[in-house]
């Protein structure tokens, strides 16, 4: 996963962006998937050889400077890791990585609390698709996370739960996603 410094780019400019990654990067053997657009970040999905990441990361300087890199991977996390992780990537707009992260923790729950930390990562999950232009599909990802939330407790960890199905009710009768903090 890399981050560029966003500096010019909005969602809507997802598919432009991994067009022109794409382009920029089509002498290379590399694999440039998608595109999520934050405010600070633009996030591409890719595959490369380690050996020719900083090539990549030169080719692709016109969209951006690196912000960062990640190599992720499906691992296992302590689940208290997972969350405090999970909550830090939801608060940063790395949304996708906030999906991993509270994956990891949904492996280690049963019932009720497992349905609890899938409705976590379905909003995460609306937001990625926000950050990929995908509005509808965000949107019915919220009826979704709302269901899985259903009538959990008021508190996960420090998760203001009730807060978060508040806003998520919000924004499906605005018909918009906006940020917030878990």
């Amino acid at each position: 996963m890399l981050h560029l410094k966003n500096e010019k780019f909005s969602p809507e400019n997802s598919r432009e962006v991994v067009y022109k990654s794409r382009d920029l990067a089509s002498n290379m053997d590399v694999s440039i998937r998608v595109c999520r657009i934050a405010r600070k970040f633009v996030e591409l999905d890719v595959s490369v050889d380690p050996d020719e990441l900083d090539e990549l990361i030169e080719k692709l300087a016109p969209i951006g400077p690196l912000h960062n890199i990640r190599h992720v991977i499906v691992e296992e996390v302590e689940k208290e890791q997972g969350i405090k992780d999970g909550i830090f990537y939801f608060n940063n707009e790395r949304f996708w990585e906030s999906h991993e992260s509270f994956e990891g923790v949904w492996k280690q729950c049963f019932g009720r609390e497992k349905e609890l930390v899938q409705g976590i990562i379905l909003l995460a999950v609306a937001f990625a698709h926000v950050q990929k232009d995908d509005l509808t599909i965000a949107i019915g990802m919220l009826s979704r996370s709302l269901e899985k939330l259903g009538t959990s407790p008021s508190t996960y960890h420090s998760i203001d739960i009730d807060r978060m199905r508040t806003k998520a009710v919000e924004m499906q009768q605005a018909n918009q996603l906006t940020l917030f903090e878990i």
